[in-house]
């Protein structure tokens, strides 16, 4: 390995800030520099003597240490003068990879690096990380390079630190807990799920669901003063309905508002105004979108047969209904409240268009309002259309008019013209027809593949199925468009599979 590699693997090492526990916490520092010193008990002397500066921070050395336990070594270093340790401790490697002066008492592999140089801490680099070591990508198996390999800790070192202000986490239904913890884990503590009746004060910050949360509890923590962050589910869900019990396979934290509600701005809307997406970033996007494309992957199943024949010499439009008590309906849905209402806007805007209705499948699930008796539905639409995925069915229509549905985003994806008669997160930024009230402050012009960019990138986060580990959202795509993966089902997706059809039936028996 040459030396222009090893400097760009100390350098990739600087900024991510990997090595060591780098996960753990942080304890609390003096604010002024200090010599950091971790050294067993039978050199507390030897440290003393060798310190230049003082404080002295002793770190896992014996009695008295104020630094116990597993910690994120790198804000160790950040106010240190100078580092003291043994010679046989990582610690002195983070230093030298973080380039604060280092002094090491006995003799060990790291001893070399307290003269300091250049060459000694390439060929530390080299013996500890290159030489005879070969890293495994957790997620497909391959080789990778130790440079993606910092690449991939950098990612869950920089989501670990997102959660650090979580104190608590209401409104998480048992079922979604195990996807969602790994997600929401600050790195050193079980993420705190509230019972119900844990009180709040004004040094919370609360992670909420909060379509999921009682109105007591939602009170409670409006009072107390805490900083509320809410959860959602992410555009790439699952491989089968929320309203089934299925867990998310991605969610999405807002700290300013949440991406469906256009009354106020929300983490994705301050990305898509005034982001910046640098050029790496968009081909990224562009091949995150060919390969949900190809895979006929949407939020919640990969792409199946059947759905809508295409037309040749008529213009098609696909409507999609929505659950009609949704939050992303009741927030951004303006005047159009109902699926009928939508229908019967849509079919005024195309009088002479051939339209397809689909009902939401949390709806024809049996779970959500929302339902339309064909006979009304007929009223606007040419056809109803209950088979098939909604990427199957939009590849063979010209446009697809939505009210807030995130079928219109996947439309988007696929190249179809799209009609917004709400305000989805995606209108407004010139991609879309607008007929709904969006906002005025959203005036910026972005691409399809910044959108993708922001929605899909950035904005989410991501659980692979199979290790359970955070993952980029290619590894979730690959996953979902797999004929391998386990869609088997557990006792609690079944029964409600089974109250879905006991609802619908009772539903068929009212509208009689």
């Amino acid at each position: 390995m040459t030396d222009e590699e090893l400097d760009a693997i100390i350098a990739a090492f600087r900024e991510a800030r990997v090595g060591g526990t780098y996960w753990a916490s942080r304890p609390e520092l003096p604010t002024g520099r200090y010599s950091l010193v971790r050294v067993p008990a039978g050199q507390r002397d030897e440290a003393v003597a060798a310190a230049s500066y003082t404080p002295l921070v002793w770190a896992n050395s014996g009695d008295g240490s104020p630094i116990i336990g597993d910690c994120d070594p790198w804000p160790l270093l950040d106010g240190a003068a100078e580092v003291i340790v043994d010679a046989g401790d990582e610690l002195a490697l983070i230093a030298a990879l973080g380039g604060v002066p280092l002094r090491c008492l006995g003799d060990g592999p790291y001893a070399a690096l307290a003269a300091g140089g250049r060459k000694a801490l390439r060929d530390a680099v080299r013996r500890h990380f290159c030489d005879g070591w070969r890293y495994v990508d957790p997620f497909s198996g391959a080789e990778m390079s130790v440079r993606d390999a910092i690449a991939l800790c950098r990612f869950w070192r920089e989501l670990t630190l997102s959660n650090r202000e979580i104190t608590a986490a209401v409104g998480f239904a048992f079922w979604k807990r195990p996807t969602v913890e790994p997600l929401l884990w600050n790195g050193a503590n079980k993420v705190p799920f509230a019972s119900a009746g844990r009180s709040f004060s004004p040094a919370d910050t609360v992670a909420m669901w909060k379509s999921r949360t009682s109105a007591r509890v939602l009170s409670a923590v409006e009072r107390s003063g805490a900083r509320l962050i809410e959860v959602e589910d992410g555009f790439i869900r699952s491989s089968g309905l929320g309203a089934d019990c299925v867990p998310p396979l991605s969610i999405l934290v807002d700290r300013l508002g949440i991406y469906f509600d256009p009354s106020r701005p929300s983490e994705l809307e301050d990305l898509l105004q005034n982001g910046t997406f640098p050029a790496e970033t968009i081909d990224r996007a562009q091949r995150l979108r060919a390969q949900i494309v190809a895979a006929g992957v949407t939020k919640y199943a990969a792409s199946g047969e059947g759905g809508a024949r295409r037309r040749h010499g008529v213009r098609s439009l696909l409507v999609p209904g929505q659950v009609e008590d949704d939050r992303a309906v009741v927030s951004g849905g303006g005047e159009v409240q109902t699926n009928l209402e939508l229908l019967r806007r849509v079919r005024e805007a195309a009088p002479d268009a051939y339209i397809y209705y689909k009902p939401h499948p949390d709806v024809e699930a049996g779970h959500r309002p929302g339902s339309l008796p064909d006979q009304k539905a007929m009223l606007f639409a040419d056809e109803i259309i209950r088979s098939g995925s909604i990427s199957s069915i939009m590849a063979n229509v010209d446009e697809v008019h939505v009210n807030t549905s995130l079928a219109g985003f996947e439309a988007l994806l696929r190249g179809k013209r799209v009609v917004t008669y709400g305000v989805p997160f995606y209108a407004g930024w010139g991609l879309t027809h607008d007929l709904g009230p969006v906002p005025s402050r959203r005036n910026a012009r972005r691409s399809l593949d910044e959108l993708v960019a922001a929605a899909l990138l950035i904005y989410p986060r991501y659980v692979d199925p199979v290790t359970r580990l955070p993952c980029p959202p290619e590894v979730l795509i690959e996953r979902l468009g797999s004929s391998s993966m386990d869609t088997s089902s557990g006792i609690v997706v079944t029964f409600r599979r089974l109250q879905g059809r006991l609802n619908r039936a009772m539903s068929r028996l009212w509208t009689r």
